[in-house]
Order: structure tokens, then C-alpha cells, then sequence
């Protein structure tokens, strides 16, 4: 079975590049913007032409949330038209897809964790055109499967855990947002459910159940606990952590205060186990120490 994955250089990409080859019966086009560009429908249609792919993996998106709110325009085209583009070559080739989406789509105001049926209310514009790319994609009525997660970090990229290791080695004390709620995500942990829905369908196309997913690590946290569990496992850091409210650390784009997710869906269609938040950041913060 031949997938395409786009945004392969990405967290996500480049976390599924690494597990992909403990995976049997998958063959993959890796493709990040220079070798496709998602905005551009020629060169999809023409990509999927030549390679024909049962399941494109959609890792690419515009994720710099405040710098979203400036550059509204770019965002769009990235995580609404360009995935529309790749949705209707889907439905073009018959491909199936694999679509990462986000917890932003949320307002925040629940205090449960958020089901693949809430509505939807995004308050900034990452939010709002990673909802139209969602919605792009469900207007094909191609099948297709979008994973919601959340608050992704991993070894590779620029990421919340490696701005902390950073900070924590550069400053004596810093302030950390403690009234957001979430769960962290390593992208290593989502990367592996990817590959095993990947597996599950090259044995038996019925594996593959279209629909709207929720997927992050088991817990919760704030950004505050986060940062602290960062440093607690990083002995040499001796960085103090105060917490801040969100009105003292103004940011463009709104976060929603409130975005645990609820992952009962995905582990009961898929059969997945999901570890927790904590055991999961230790296995990141040693492979980051030994690169």
C-alpha cells in the first residue's frame, strides 16, 4: 500500500519517517514543500497521478498561531485551500485521507473533555482555517479520517519543550500560563497511531472507519505544570517557575482556556492504548539528550 505524507518535514512527519520502517506492507512518498506544493492543484493532481496512492497523510499546516493573526491570507491557503486541493484529488483518484487537525477549533468554555460532536467555535485565525479545512474535506464526502490533537511537541523543530530547555538553562526564574488546561502530545506517541491505522488498512481496507477523531496523551496539564515536569526531569535546569495568568501574558491570538479532549472514540475503533502525558515527555526529553 502506497502513502503519501505531506509536511514531512514537519514534527509529525518527520516523527513518522522515523518509526515507518518497523511498519511491513507500507511503501511511502515522503513530501514536504519542495518536492509538492499543497497550494498548488496541478502539482498534486500531477503527484498523485504518477504515484497513486491508496491514503495521503496530511501532516502540512501553518501552526504559528499568533503570527496567524497578521498573516491570515497565508494561513488560509495553507490549512484550508491546499487542503481542499488535496481532498479533491482524493476524490479524483479514490484515495483515502489522513487529515492532522487541531483543539483550537474549540472555544474553551467547557469543563469536560471536548467530544468530536461539540461545537466548534474557534477564537483565532489558526482556529478558524484549520475549521475550513475540516470542512473542505467533508464536503468531498471522500473517505477520510481527521484527527484532532493537541498542544504537539517532539525532538525535531521548534516546539514548547525545547523553548522551555532554553529558557530554563538561559534565566534564574521565568512566568508560565497556569489558567490554560490541555494535554501535552508527543508527536512520536500520534505518529505510531497514524502507522498502526496505516497497517490495519493495507491488511483489511474495513479497518480504515472514516470520521472525525480526538487524539492527544492521557492527562492533564497546564502550561505551567508542563514547564515544571520539564524541568523536573532535566536535573542540571535550576530554573524557577512562576505562574501567570493569561490576562498577564497578552498574546494576538486567543487560546482556549480549556481543551482537554476526549479520546474515547479512537481507542474504542482502533483498539489503541494511549500513555500518559508524563511517561511520554521523558522518553522526548531523553532522546533530545542524546542528540
Amino acid at each position: 500500500m502506497k502513502i503519501i505524507v505531506t509536511g514531512s518535514k514537519g514534527q509529525l512527519g518527520r516523527s513518522i519517517q522515523e518509526l515507518s520502517s518497523g511498519y511491513t506492507g507500507l511503501t511511502f512518498v515522503f513530501t514536504d514543500v519542495e518536492e509538492l506544493d499543497i497550494c498548488d492543484q496541478h502539482q498534486v493532481d500531477t503527484l498523485f497521478a504518477s504515484e497513486k496512492p491508496a491514503v495521503v497523510v496530511n501532516c502540512a499546516a501553518y501552526t504559528a498561531v499568533d503570527k496567524a493573526e497578521k498573516e491570515a491570507a497565508l494561513a488560509e491557503k495553507i490549512n484550508h485551500h491546499a487542503v481542499a486541493n488535496l481532498a479533491r484529488a482524493c476524490r479524483k483518484t479514490g484515495a483515502r485521507l489522513i487529515h492532522i487537525s487541531t483543539d483550537y477549533l474549540f472555544d474553551g468554555n467547557k469543563s469536560t473533555p471536548y467530544q468530536e460532536n461539540d461545537i466548534v467555535r474557534p477564537r483565532s485565525v489558526y482556529g478558524i482555517t484549520k475549521l475550513e479545512g475540516e470542512t473542505a474535506i467533508l464536503r468531498t464526502e471522500i473517505q477520510s479520517i481527521i484527527i484532532r490533537t493537541s498542544w504537539l511537541y517532539s525532538a525535531y523543530g521548534n516546539n514548547f519543550v525545547k523553548t522551555m530547555l532554553r529558557l530554563g538553562r538561559e534565566k534564574d526564574q521565568i512566568g508560565v500560563v497556569s489558567d490554560q488546561v490541555g494535554t501535552p502530545t508527543f508527536a512520536g506517541d500520534l505518529a505510531k497511531v497514524l502507522l498502526d491505522i496505516l497497517q490495519m488498512t493495507a491488511k483489511d481496507s474495513k479497518q480504515f472507519v472514516p470520521g472525525i477523531y480526538h487524539y492527544s496523551n492521557e492527562g492533564v496539564a497546564s502550561w505551567f505544570d508542563f514547564t515544571k515536569a520539564i524541568f523536573e526531569y532535566t536535573p542540571e535546569i535550576n530554573c524557577k517557575v512562576n505562574p501567570l495568568d493569561t490576562l498577564a501574558y497578552p498574546t494576538p491570538a486567543v487560546r482556549p482556556a480549556y481543551s482537554v479532549l476526549n479520546k474515547s472514540k479512537i481507542k474504542a475503533t482502533f483498539g489503541i492504548r494511549i500513555p500518559y502525558w508524563r511517561d511520554s515527555l521523558k522518553l522526548c526529553l531523553v532522546k533530545l539528550s542524546e542528540d
